[in-house]
């Protein structure tokens, strides 16, 4: 972006350019048209906003500017495109002093950061994804913090689409790893966050607003009445429950507390979606504040009170009734709590994770049991059951066939939404945390069930015999290999024992995550990438550089390889908004042809 400029520069004499009807000059960064139309003069950036193209070939008519190219048209005074996927065309000042047209070389916004928010806006309601890269980029440039930007997007996306959906999810999980971040993936994560907000809205219709009761009953009313608008399916009673409680003041922590006891009166609901989606609408709102509970957090009701539960299907009923096991352990568990609530100092995760990789599920069952008798307070079996999950895609056999990746993935994103949903929750549970054993029955018993996907089991790399030295030792030589890895199919096992050469040796784990997410940022990936990708930086963050936490990290590239590379076209448009917010030539020899 130009730095403002009020100074102006000679162009050429008004008769040399009505005689060649136009002129490029140099301006303080780039190219700059002046045209001579209708006895008027224009001054425009020479590049076309949609693709860099110069518009010096371009043609006038009426007032309307032309692209030589793809023909977007623009209003010659202003700018303004009359095709709103090219976007505006910059413009600076011109002015006639004696028969000499004189203009400033530089283009500038009286208040960058409200003219890039008015940008973003359109973009995110056109979706229109090269206005939003710019936008964004243009806010970055302007300074406006990056909580701002996601606040911008996470709102659009709450008031024009009937529920939460994947954009909101994919916004959030990128806007956890920005503190991560270098600058250049910062701005990659928002506007692929933003972007994906702006698609999910794309055609449908916003959400009509519902109002809290007029009472406030006590939260444990509240909290049984979401149970049961849950359990028959009523959503419009659910949000108003819901919107009752936020207007009542209820904390956040007994508002998750209330959401993961509705949102697991199904088991495993939705394939683990509805209780993650949940988990983000938290985070979201941990991000941009939590006076926006009422905007955000009604969002995810449709979903929770729409979705399918696992006890739905035959593999939940036979040959094992695991829903029923589940029902039948809840109360006794409940009991076990409050016994174990007087033991202090239990920290065998590993080994119990361990155990719920096992293959009778009433052994599973008795293995949480036992935990929580010695002391595991609900967010230690949630940090358990991740590590489980974590492992069962660590060790995802590769005689599987591909679609059998997101089985895995399933398993583990909803483990991971269980456990921070846990630890945000604390002790706020006022029902002696049956809330908290559904949610990890639920999810020990859907990691049972991808027993299958580790047999056989993958070799963890760095164990055994495997000892990595056949690798490079340097940090960013092991970096360029990576990203290599990426770059071709089947590169699964090499993307691994990479990760694991990093960590074994040493060298800064943040690194290796800004690595990981600069791979996710260069594809066009699924949903499911972003997820596997901060649900593992989450779990990694509770065990370190330990071996867990290598565990957990090698799962998640195991996952990001299997899934890379993609054609890159995201890339490509974000490449270009930069390119063209920073002045760069995209075209240069397109003029002479």
């Amino acid at each position: 972006m130009d730095t403002p400029n009020n100074e102006f520069v000679l162009v050429a004499s008004l008769e040399e350019l009505k005689a060649k009807g136009r002129l490029v000059v140099q301006g303080g960064h780039r190219p700059i048209l002046v045209i001579y139309d209708r006895g008027r003069v224009f001054a425009l950036d020479n590049r076309c906003p949609h693709m860099g193209f110069p518009l010096e070939r371009g043609t006038v008519e009426d007032g309307i500017l032309t692209c030589h190219w793809h023909h977007a048209r623009f209003d010659l005074e202003s700018g303004c495109t009359f095709d709103l996927w090219a976007d505006d065309v910059p413009n600076c000042a011109v002015e006639v002093r004696n028969g000499d047209v004189w203009m400033r070389t530089t283009f500038d916004h009286p208040d960058p950061a409200a003219h890039w928010h008015k940008r973003l806006a359109d973009g995110l309601a056109h979706d229109l994804d090269l206005v939003i890269a710019k936008a964004v980029h243009g806010q970055l440039a302007a300074d406006v913090p990056v909580t701002d930007i996601v606040r911008q997007v996470a709102l659009f996306g709450a008031q024009n689409r009937d529920g939460w959906g994947v954009g909101l999810t994919i916004l959030t999980t990128l806007a956890n790893l920005l503190a991560l971040l270098p600058e250049d993936e910062a701005y990659l994560a928002l506007f692929h966050g933003a972007r994906r907000v702006a698609a999910d809205c794309e055609a449908e219709a916003p959400r009509r607003e519902r109002a809290p009761l007029g009472s406030r009953p006590e939260p444990a009313t509240l909290k049984r009445w979401l149970c049961l608008w849950t359990n028959v399916r009523h959503r419009e009673a659910a949000e108003r429950t819901l919107l009752t409680a936020i207007a009542a003041g209820v904390s956040p922590a007994m508002l998750a507390d209330a959401l993961l006891s509705a949102g697991t009166e199904r088991a495993f609901a939705d394939a683990g979606h509805s209780l993650d989606f949940i988990n983000k609408a938290f985070e979201c709102l941990d991000l941009i504040g939590w006076q926006h509970a009422s905007a955000l957090l009604p969002t995810i009701v449709a979903q929770m009170v729409a979705a399918r539960g696992a006890e739905e299907s035959t593999a939940w009923r036979q040959p094992v009734d695991l829903v029923a096991l589940c029902d039948e352990s809840a109360s006794q568990i409940s009991q076990l709590f409050a016994a174990g609530r007087s033991v202090q100092g239990w920290s065998n995760h590993a080994a119990l994770a361990r155990e719920l990789l096992g293959d009778d599920p009433v052994k599973i069952i008795d293995a949480l049991k036992a935990a929580i008798r010695a002391g595991a307070a609900p967010a230690d079996l949630g940090q358990s059951l991740a590590y489980g999950a974590a492992l069962r895609v660590a060790r995802f056999g590769n005689a599987n066939e591909h679609a059998d990746w997101e089985t895995a993935h399933h398993v583990f994103t909803h483990a991971n939404a269980v456990h921070q949903m846990l630890r945000r929750i604390g002790t706020a549970g006022i029902d002696g945390d049956v809330t908290a054993v559904r949610g990890i029955m639920h999810g020990a018993m859907a990691l049972y069930l991808a027993r299958y996907l580790n047999v056989p089991p993958a070799r963890i790399p760095g164990e055994g015999d495997d000892q990595l030295d056949d690798l490079p030792a340097d940090e960013e030589t092991i970096r360029i290999a990576l990203l290599d890895a990426f770059d071709r199919q089947r590169q699964v096992d090499l993307a691994a024992r990479l990760v694991a050469r990093h960590l074994t040796l040493g060298h800064p784990p943040q690194a290796l995550i800004a690595t990981l997410a600069l791979a996710v940022l260069r594809e066009d990936a699924g949903f499911h990438a972003y997820q596997m990708l901060e649900a593992g930086v989450r779990q990694f963050a509770s065990w370190g550089n330990t071996g867990e936490g290598r565990h957990v990290l090698i799962a998640v590239v195991r996952y990001l390889a299997a899934h890379s590379p993609t054609e890159r076209g995201t890339l490509q448009t974000a490449d270009i908004a930069r390119r063209l917010m920073q002045g760069g030539e995209l075209h240069q020899g397109a003029a002479a042809s």
